[in-house]
């Protein structure tokens, strides 16, 4: 067994990318490109790969997120008789976390034929020809959230299903089933530590990742996440099962057809890791990712109650939910989450490298939510 209190425990291409922010950061503040700028840097990235003629036309910023830079394009060149709708996904030197591009390309392609997802068609992971490290990727259709709904949010937090809940709910479940049964030890994951079964090796690399992106980020000392940081080492259970775990599988983050209700794509696996199953069921269970029905219920990511979704996950998947192991990943969740608003979301907009300081800071405001969310954690008794 490592020892719990050992930081240098981590997960070395994650260990890359945190060390990578520092020297970002000390290059100063960041001038998000134009439209114009990524078309000719992209135009220059597919005549580097090769591509005959590459025309890159209509670049359009897209919306939404509060890490990556996205873009939708079109790509005309002589391999095509008509032009190709890609999507480019860009990092920022700064976001609310810190993350490799090579590893959610690996990790998503590695799901196609598995679960619906985005293909990667190329990646520049250090940035060695974008000049930023990026990512390209087919366009999907769909939706993340009802085209005629009124309730809206950052990052679809806030989305009401309603009626569109029996049609989506099953396949959400179904995800998560998917994924923790996915043989990962056949698939191309080279970018990835294995942590070994019946170790604490998963659980320590994840909270020492965020624990060094939380110092490093340090705006000022928050004494509740020092606490937690604490309880997370001094209880820290092994791993008996490595699976995939996605680590951001929730509300907005689920694309689906209309008026099918088919999920089209799972999105965002840049949290992805190895790991234990109960870190992705305790994400999703998280109450800033859903919301409540009309009899006062939480519904899962806006879709089911809690203890439906736990049911049907363990009646599908045969994984048998451990109520101690799902709380102390509850608690690991909302340290990450309170790291990310409260360290590397106020950074970042304090410090000028991210191209959505609006959204940046007021997601330094809603760290509290997490901070009572450990507080009231730490209280229970398991």
């Amino acid at each position: 067994m490592a020892d719990p209190w050992d930081r240098k425990a981590i997960d070395p291409r994650q260990d890359v990318i945190l060390e990578r922010t520092l020297v970002s950061r000390a290059k100063g503040a960041y001038r998000a490109r134009t439209g114009d700028e990524i078309a000719a840097m992209l135009a220059r990235y597919f005549d580097h790969l090769d591509y005959g003629n590459p025309v890159v036309s209509d670049v359009r910023r897209m919306s939404g997120g509060a890490s990556k830079e996205q873009f939708i394009f079109n790509l005309a060149h002589s391999g095509v008789a008509e032009p190709e709708k890609l999507i480019l996904r860009m990092d920022p030197p700064e976001g609310i976390a810190q993350t490799c591009r090579g590893r959610e390309a690996q990790l998503q392609n590695a799901m196609i034929g598995t679960l619906p997802v985005a293909p990667v068609r190329h990646v520049d992971m250090d940035g060695e020809i974008m000049d930023q490290p990026g990512s390209i990727l087919e366009f999907v259709s769909g939706v993340t959230e009802p085209s005629d709904s009124d309730a809206h949010g950052v990052s679809g937090m806030g989305s009401r299903f309603d009626d569109w809940a029996p049609k989506l709910a099953p396949q959400f479940v179904d995800a998560f089933v998917k994924i923790h049964a996915f043989d990962w030890q056949s698939a191309d994951l080279s970018l990835f530590a294995r942590p070994q079964p019946g170790t604490n090796e998963a659980p320590l690399w994840e909270l020492n990742n965020w624990a060094k992106l939380w110092w490093n980020a340090l705006v000022e000392p928050v004494p509740i996440i020092t606490l937690c940081e604490r309880w997370l080492r001094e209880n820290m259970p092994t791993c008996d099962k490595v699976v995939i775990v996605h680590s951001d599988l929730r509300i907005g983050n689920f694309m689906f057809e209309e008026p099918s209700g088919k999920f089209t794509a799972i999105l965002d696996w840049e949290l992805g890791h190895l790991g234990d199953f109960h870190e992705d069921i305790a994400w999703t269970l998280m109450r800033l990712f859903g919301n409540w029905d009309d009899d006062g219920r939480f519904l899962v990511s806006g879709l089911l109650p809690r203890e439906e979704f736990l049911a049907q996950y363990q009646e599908l998947s045969g994984n048998v939910v451990d109520p101690k192991l799902l709380h102390y990943y509850e608690v690991l969740n909302a340290y990450k989450c309170a790291s990310m608003d409260m360290g590397q979301a106020l950074r970042a907009a304090e410090e000028h490298t991210n191209h959505q300081e609006q959204v940046l800071t007021w997601l330094g405001s809603a760290g509290g939510v997490f901070l009572r969310q450990i507080t009231m954690l730490l209280r229970e008794e398991i």
